[in-house]
């Protein structure tokens, strides 16, 4: 009778046991699941290391797993703009490496009207109309005896110049975009990440932007090999220097914001003296260079405007918690980065047009 007792009071005891387990599984599970019901946090509810805008209130995530950061990419946050504009920008530049790339292919195809300083392009539209005047002549003497494209055609028959330029060029503006929308997506997991990956943001940026020298000095001074092995390892060092600063993991919080974007605009401008030395070499007799020149004006307005939303935090500042999703200004500088790339382009392709239908260099 004893030994039934014992022997009951051991299953009874056995049972419990296992539904003690199941129970605290259960429990588990449960605690897991609502605290992801909860996914998005205010910023005063942010660790130290993410509060970086205050202006934007609200839609953190906080330290997720990174399941649900992967799958964050689809969801709506504070972050999803600014993860998917570069993912387009990096879209936008493959398709132009894919182009480039295609066999008798050209990327006059893919933007010449846009691009293209030709009869119908956006830069004779003006003649379409009644323009008169200094526009007229201007239009009339330089775009319009620009010669048919010599190697816009950048991978078709002709071998005219080399193109490994044009592709460092891409190469550096797709990192640029995926380390920028890696660094959005991930930064949320933990100290550890948000350090890395913002790293590897600031390290794209000058990748791209030593990047964007190397096609247009390489094609600009291809017959004045001294000057060109100047300004490009003028900007490599520069470029490296700003990226060792930059890892400092000091300088990755919101208070060193206005130093980063002055460093990035340090080195975009200083394209400006190769660029003067270009316009002396060639304004005299060729118009493909004042085109070219158009576009970078283009583009370095466009990047120090994106700098300024940047570091002024526009227009979040005004109304704080209005933009957390959408019209923040770390969206607008992703977007004005996208365009003012693409501006390069432009420049990048005329000066291409321009080295293609120069006589060949002496000696």
């Amino acid at each position: 009778m004893k030994q039934r007792t014992r022997t009951t009071g051991n299953a009874d005891a056995s049972a419990h046991g296992v539904e003690s387990v199941h129970s605290d599984r259960n429990n588990k599970r449960a605690t897991k699941k609502m605290k992801f019901q909860q996914k998005l946090l205010k910023f005063e509810s942010l660790p130290d290391y993410m509060q970086d805008n205050e202006f934007i209130r609200d839609h953190y995530r906080c330290e997720w797993p990174l399941k649900y950061v992967v799958l964050s990419v689809f969801s709506v946050h504070n972050e999803t703009l600014n993860i998917w504009t570069h993912l387009v920008g990096f879209a936008i530049f493959l398709c132009l490496t894919a182009v480039s790339l295609t066999e008798k292919a050209t990327v006059e195809n893919l933007v010449g009207r846009f691009f293209r300083p030709g009869t119908d392009g956006p830069l004779m539209m003006k003649m379409n109309k009644k323009t008169n005047g200094s526009d007229a002549f201007f239009l009339e003497s330089y775009l319009r005896h620009i010669p048919k494209p010599s190697i816009l055609h950048v991978n078709g028959d002709s071998d005219v110049i080399p193109k490994w330029p044009w592709f460092v060029f891409l190469g550096g503006a797709m990192c640029c975009m995926v380390c920028s929308s890696l660094a959005h997506l991930f930064a949320c997991h933990s100290r550890r990440f948000y350090l890395f990956f913002w790293r590897l943001d600031y390290a794209g940026i000058s990748l791209m932007i030593i990047c964007s020298f190397f096609a247009p000095i390489y094609y600009a001074f291809s017959c004045h090999p001294y000057w060109r092995l100047f300004y490009l390892a003028s900007i490599t060092g520069f470029g490296s220097l700003a990226v060792v600063t930059l890892f400092a993991p000091a300088l990755s919080s919101g208070r060193f914001r206005s130093f980063r974007a002055n460093i990035f605009l340090a080195m975009g401008f200083s394209g400006v003296i190769p660029a003067a030395h270009a316009v002396i070499l060639y304004w005299h007799n060729s118009p493909h260079i004042l085109v070219a020149l158009g576009y970078e004006i283009v583009m370095g307005f466009l990047y120090a405007a994106g700098a300024g939303f940047y570091t002024s935090r526009i227009p979040e500042r005004w109304r704080p918690g209005a933009f957390d999703i959408v019209g923040q200004s770390h969206q607008i500088f992703h977007v004005l980065v996208v365009v003012a790339a693409l501006a390069h382009s432009a420049a990048t392709l005329v000066i291409m047009d321009l080295r293609g239908g120069l006589p060949a260099c002496d000696g």
